[in-house]
C-alpha cells in the first residue's frame, strides 16, 4: 500500500477527519462521549444508559501509588451538614468518577427540593468545565479542588487567579455580588507601603464576573 503523507493534512483533508471525528463520536454510547454529552441528556437516560457490567477499575491511593480493583462502584452525593445520602449512582468499576457527577447533580436538582442547598463540594477528580456549568445552572457555587492541566501561567494573576498588581503581589478577596454575579477584589496589603502607590499604575478594586470562566472563577473566590 501506498505509504500515508507525512506533515499536516491539508484543509480537505483535515475537515474529512473532523466530519469522520464528530460521527465517530456522536455513535459512541453515552458515558463513552465527552462529559458535556450529558449536559442535554435526561435523567432517566443517564440512568438508563449507565455501564454496570463489572469492570477493572484504577485509582491513585494518598502515596500516589494505583489502586486496582475488579467489580463496581458506587456513586454518591452526601449532604455535608445531614450526612443524608441524596442521590446514588451504582456503575462499573471502570467508571471516571467525573461522568458520574452530572447525573448525581440532576437527581438532586430534579428530585428533590432543597431550598437551603447552595454550595456543591468535590475533589480534583471532579474539575470539568461541564460540571460547572451544571452546578451554575442549578443556582448553585463550585467549590471544586482545581487539576491543573497542561495549562500556561495565567499573566497578571496569581496561582488562585486573582488579579496581581504592577508588583505581582496578590488582591485580596472581599465579597461577591450576587445579582451582578461579580466577585470583588481589593488591592494587595503590601501598597500601602508601595513607592508606586501614587503613580496611579495599579487600581484599587478590581471586580470579576464568573461568567467569564466558571472553571477558574468561584463563589466564595479560589485561595
Amino acid at each position: 500500500p501506498e505509504p500515508k503523507k507525512r506533515g499536516r493534512k491539508s484543509k480537505e483533508e483535515r475537515e474529512q477527519w473532523l466530519k469522520e471525528q464528530a460521527e465517530k463520536e456522536a455513535n459512541l454510547p453515552l458515558y463513552d462521549k465527552k462529559i458535556e454529552a450529558q449536559l442535554d441528556a435526561s435523567l432517566e437516560d443517564l440512568h438508563a444508559e449507565v455501564p454496570q457490567e463489572p469492570k477493572w477499575g484504577v485509582k491513585k491511593n494518598s502515596a500516589g501509588k494505583n489502586e486496582f480493583w475488579f467489580g463496581y462502584k458506587g456513586h454518591l452525593a452526601v449532604g455535608t451538614s445531614s450526612q443524608y445520602i441524596f442521590q446514588s449512582l451504582f456503575s462499573s468499576g471502570n467508571l471516571n468518577d467525573g461522568k458520574a457527577a452530572i447525573p448525581l447533580l440532576k437527581g438532586v436538582d430534579e428530585r428533590l427540593f432543597l431550598p437551603n442547598v447552595r454550595y456543591e463540594t468535590m475533589d480534583a477528580g471532579y474539575d470539568f468545565e461541564p460540571i460547572y456549568k451544571q452546578v451554575y445552572s442549578m443556582g448553585h457555587q463550585s467549590v471544586i479542588a482545581y487539576n491543573k492541566r497542561n495549562e500556561p501561567e495565567p499573566v497578571g494573576f496569581d496561582k488562585h487567579f486573582a488579579p496581581t498588581c504592577f508588583r505581582e503581589h496578590s488582591y485580596r478577596y472581599d465579597s461577591y455580588d450576587a445579582k451582578y454575579e461579580t466577585l470583588k477584589y481589593t488591592s494587595p496589603k503590601e501598597c500601602k507601603d508601595c513607592p508606586l502607590a501614587n503613580e496611579e499604575l495599579c487600581q484599587k478594586v478590581f471586580k470579576m464576573k464568573i461568567t467569564k470562566d466558571l472553571r477558574r472563577y468561584t463563589a466564595p473566590a479560589r485561595g
